[in-house]
């Protein structure tokens, strides 16, 4: 036998096997620890910017799915996540019978619950009474806890005030406010005999209380319609402002306006002046109770409406509070619905369903304590012309403590001295009738601001004639001095007027103080003769023509034997206006110039923009001009709008 057999050497077999064994075993260990890694308890991954803010702030409004913590409040339950979708009812009852969370995650979880179930019952659509009374409960249910959570637990906002959760909380209650106000509004709005006082919608006993928006007004009108501002975007506005807050920022149609998104207005105008039938509010929804146990038990809610202008804070359980508020979108809709761009070129030729005479917008409810800027638009234009003038004045938190703006809406067609007249007659009229002891706030300190014709309207309101008027009439006429007082009294505040009480500073902005050459060339000429004056400005102008003119067939070089139209007064040959270039501007009237420079290449004594010389522009005496390199719809650009709100800062 070979000695080198393993049959020959037995310890030679045993040792193999030993070995043999420890291969197996150590294999074996190695499957083990293969298996359990993939069951290890920690792993690592790194995340995207994306990512890190979807997990940190994703949750079922902006994603459509529960937010992390909501899932891992959840999870700690035993309650799968994803069954809460299905039916809120079981993990409703798992959250609020338990111990083992803390006040703060259980309400914030039950309101993005609730939440979930409220989005999945609209979703459904079905329009039954019923359906109406779940979706409606259910934004209930995420306003309340989103209210307990906000101002009834052991800490106060202001402590978790760099928390993720407590903004996500905000936003549900802020959401569901909305929601739920859009939902009762549009079932009880064809009812509106159903809703008196106190409401029962399903087990919820509701009652609403919107006279903030309505201080002044014995019989309020009617809701007609409401939208909600985040739904809302615009073309043409540059710039959406708004105010973070507490509450839904709404828009409220009154029944002065009855139509829906893209309906033109059909009515002409009556009187001489309105408050917008479009109002911001915010709503805010409260619940009964002054514990935290008291407001999770109650069934008891009270809808109230705020004027954001009115109102920056609110205080909710001895917590002081910042309102949320739109202030853009209300005057926005106004400006779409309007329908102002078809009508100023109707206006300015006097076609069927044209101005006849000017017209005063407030662009928000009146203030007695703020301030009053009148704006004046140019020719062929319309209160569009200061989109963005407007919304960025307001859009400023300072000036807007301080302003109301008011747009004057004026036939261009007709020539300045009748709108001259009758603007003060329309404003004359809107301060008559809410203020009419002249003693607010709102009578005194008035800004004018003026562009292009609107420029020239403005300077007259703050200018006296003195004499300078009626003296050219003399000349003309070859008359006494008994027949000139006779001329004063018929035709005063045409011919003869003092500075408009009340107005303290003025801004002119690309104005053609002394005309323009411009309107007296041919497609100017070919414009003026297809002018139409209003119906009501005819006759004015005939009168006075006659006053003037008297029976003779003389003529003058200082005075036509007829009134211009609205092109005509513009010319740089005018009477009219080449007077008024003369009338000297109020001493108690600080103002200013804005003018455009579209010939950059020539010096600015020979430069225009477009339209107007800025010979006739420049106004000696102004407290500051400002030249801006641009055409004449200068008013609408970035630089102008900055001038204005630094010389409105300054006001006093």
């Amino acid at each position: 036998m070979n000695p080198y057999t393993l049959e020959s050497h037995p310890w030679a077999c045993a040792g193999l096997l030993d070995r043999h064994g420890r291969l197996v075993r150590y294999l074996l260990l190695l499957a083990i620890a293969a298996l359990c890694a993939g069951c290890a308890g920690v792993k690592v991954r790194t995340v995207t910017a994306k990512d890190y803010v979807s997990e940190r702030r994703g949750d079922v409004l902006t994603t459509g799915k529960l937010s992390t913590s909501a899932r891992d409040v959840l999870t700690s339950l035993a309650v799968q996540p994803d069954r809460c979708q299905q039916s809120v009812d079981p993990c409703v009852q798992a959250l609020t019978h338990t111990d083992g969370i803390d006040a703060e995650r259980q309400l914030a979880t039950l309101a993005e619950l609730w939440l979930q179930e409220a989005l999945r019952q609209e979703k459904s659509g079905a329009e039954a009474q019923p359906r109406f009374e779940d979706a409606l409960g259910a934004y209930l249910q995420v306003a309340r806890y989103g209210y307990a959570y906000l101002f009834f637990t052991s800490r106060r906002s202001g402590e978790r005030a760099f928390e993720d959760r407590q903004t996500q909380m905000r936003d549900y209650y802020n959401f569901a406010v909305q929601q739920a106000t859009a939902l009762f509004f549009e079932q009880y709005r064809s009812r509106p005999d159903q809703v008196r006082g106190r409401m029962q919608v399903g087990d919820w006993l509701l009652s609403a209380n919107l006279s903030d928006l309505y201080p002044r007004e014995l019989t309020p009108r009617r809701a007609s319609e409401l939208l909600p501002a985040s739904r809302l975007t615009f073309q043409g506005i540059r710039s959406i402002y708004r105010r973070d807050g507490l509450g839904a920022d709404l828009v409220i149609a009154t029944d002065a306006d009855a139509r829906g998104i893209g309906e033109k207005p059909t009515a002409p105008l009556t009187g001489s002046y309105s408050e917008m039938p479009y109002r911001p509010v915010t709503a805010i929804i409260a619940f009964s109770g002054s514990t935290l146990e008291e407001v999770l038990h109650t069934r008891e809610a009270t809808l109230l409406g705020y004027d954001p202008y009115q109102h920056e804070t609110l205080d909710v359980h001895d917590i002081p509070v910042p309102l949320a508020a739109n202030f853009t979108s209300a005057y926005g809709l106004w400006l779409a619905r309007s329908d102002f761009s078809t009508q100023a070129l109707r206006n300015v030729l006097g076609k069927s369903g044209s101005l006849d005479a000017p017209y005063v917008y407030l662009t928000q409810p009146f203030d007695p304590n703020r301030q009053v800027i009148v704006m004046l638009h140019g020719l062929a234009s319309s209160p569009e012309a200061w989109i963005n003038v407007a919304n960025e004045v307001m859009g400023d938190e300072a000036l807007r403590k301080r302003y109301q703006v008011w747009q004057v809406y004026y036939p261009t067609n007709a020539p300045l001295a009748y709108n001259h007249a009758s603007i003060r007659a329309a404003l004359a009229a809107t301060f008559q009738h809410f203020d009419p002891e002249g003693t607010a706030a709102s009578s005194r300190d008035i800004v004018i601001i003026g562009h292009s014709m609107g420029g020239v309207l403005g300077r007259l309101l703050v200018s006296s004639s003195g004499s300078v008027l009626l003296d050219a009439v003399k000349e003309l006429r070859q008359i006494d001095d008994a027949q000139v007082k006779k001329l004063r009294a018929e035709t005063d505040g045409f011919l003869t007027f003092e500075a408009y009480p009340g107005i303290s500073r003025a801004i002119f902005i690309a104005a053609p103080h002394k005309g323009t050459p411009f309107a007296s060339n041919r497609l100017s000429r070919m414009l003026s003769g297809l002018i139409t004056m209003p119906v009501k400005a005819v006759d004015h102008v005939m009168r006075l023509n006659r006053q003037i003119v008297g029976g003779s067939q003389a003529s003058s070089a200082r005075l036509p034997a007829s009134l211009p139209n609205g092109v005509d007064s513009l010319k740089d040959s005018n009477p009219f206006i080449r007077a008024a270039a003369e009338l000297p501007i109020s001493p108690s009237v600080r103002y200013h110039s804005i003018v455009a420079n579209h010939t950059p290449r020539t010096t600015l004594e020979d430069s225009d923009d477009g339209l107007v010389p800025y010979r006739s522009a420049h106004l000696p005496g102004a407290e500051s001009e400002l030249v801006i390199p641009y055409s004449h719809s200068v008013q609408e650009t970035p630089e102008a709008i900055l001038e204005i709100r630094r010389i409105l800062r300054e006001q006093r």
